[in-house]
C-alpha cells in the first residue's frame, strides 16, 4: 500500500466530479492511481426537466443514478455519498435549512472527511478553492471542512502530504466574457437562474501551480458528463463550442494550497510530485 498512488476528491454534487476535471481523473485512474471520490450531497437542489425524472422517484434518486454511470466510466475505486441536502446558490433561503450541507457544522463535515482520510490513506487530496469556483455554497464548505480536517490530522503521521484545488482555466473565462458582452449578455447574470456571475470567477481564479496534459482522456471526459444528462455545466454557459472548450480543456491546471507554493518553486507536472512514489 506505501508504494500505492492514493488521491482523495472531495466534491459537492453528482456532476462536479465530471465537469471539468472528469479527463484528468479518467487519467489518474488509468495509470494506476486510486481515486477514492467523496459526493457530499445527493445534488437534490438541481434544475431537472421533467422528461428527465421519467423512471425516477426523486431527483435525489436521478442524480446518484448519474454519479454511478459517471463514477464507470471513470473508474474510481470508491465513491462515498455524504448525503447532505444541496444547498442551492447563495442567494437561496433554503440554504440554510436542516439537512443542508451549508447548514451543517464544518467540524462536523470535517471529522467525517477525517474517517475517510484514516481509512484510505491518500496522499494526496484535491478539493475547491475558498470561493467554491463560483461561489457555491456546498463548493465553499467542502473547502472549510477538508481544511479543518487538514488541520485535525496536523499531528497524525500518516496525514496525506498535498492538498490542491482544482482551477478553472482564466483564458477561457476570459474568451467567455468577452463573447458574452458582444452577444448583449451580462456576465455577471449568468446560468438557468441568472444567478452566475463570471466576472467574480475571473476575480477569484487562483494562482496555477500545478498542470496536467489530459488530451488523450477528453473523450472519456465527456462520456462522464454525458451521463449528467440532467445537469448543465457552469462551463458549458461560456459561448465558443466544443472545439474551443476542449482545445482549453487540454491542460488541466490546479493550484497547491498546502504545502503553500514558494518562491520561484517551478511549476509541478503531477500531484504526486516529491512524494517519493
Amino acid at each position: 500500500m506505501a508504494d500505492t498512488k492514493r488521491l482523495l476528491v472531495v466534491l459537492a454534487h453528482p456532476d462536479d466530479e465530471s465537469f471539468g476535471s472528469g479527463p484528468f481523473f479518467s487519467r489518474m485512474t488509468r495509470e494506476g492511481v486510486e481515486v477514492t471520490l467523496i459526493c457530499a450531497t445527493n445534488g437534490d437542489a438541481g434544475t431537472v426537466a421533467p422528461e428527465k425524472m421519467t423512471g425516477y422517484a426523486s431527483i435525489a434518486e436521478l442524480r446518484i443514478a448519474e454519479l454511478e454511470c459517471a463514477a464507470a466510466v471513470i473508474g474510481f475505486k470508491e465513491v462515498i455519498r455524504f448525503g447532505y441536502g444541496d444547498s442551492g446558490m447563495m442567494q437561496d433561503a433554503a440554504k440554510d435549512l436542516p439537512g443542508t450541507l451549508w447548514a451543517a457544522k464544518t467540524e462536523d463535515v470535517a471529522a467525517r472527511i477525517v474517517e475517510v482520510i484514516q481509512r484510505v490513506r491518500p496522499q494526496v487530496v484535491l478539493t475547491f478553492d475558498a470561493y467554491g469556483g463560483y461561489g457555491h455554497p456546498d463548493h465553499i464548505k467542502c473547502h472549510l471542512a477538508t481544511h479543518a480536517a487538514f488541520e485535525l490530522l496536523k499531528d497524525d503521521p500518516q496525514r496525506p502530504k498535498k492538498l490542491y484545488y482544482a482551477v478553472f482555466p482564466k483564458q477561457f473565462i476570459q474568451i467567455g466574457i468577452a463573447l458574452m458582452r458582444l452577444r448583449g449578455q451580462d456576465p455577471r447574470h449568468m446560468g438557468v437562474n441568472r444567478d452566475l456571475d463570471f466576472q467574480e470567477v475571473l476575480d477569484h481564479v487562483p494562482t496555477v501551480t500545478a498542470q496536467v496534459t489530459v488530451g488523450h482522456y477528453l473523450d472519456l471526459g465527456e462520456k462522464a458528463a454525458a451521463c449528467h444528462a440532467s445537469q448543465i455545466s457552469p462551463r458549458s454557459q461560456f459561448p465558443g463550442g466544443r472545439q474551443l472548450q476542449r482545445y482549453l480543456n487540454n491542460v488541466q491546471r490546479f493550484h497547491r494550497a498546502l504545502p503553500p507554493q514558494r518562491p520561484n518553486e517551478p511549476l509541478e507536472f503531477d500531484l504526486f510530485s516529491g512524494l517519493g512514489l
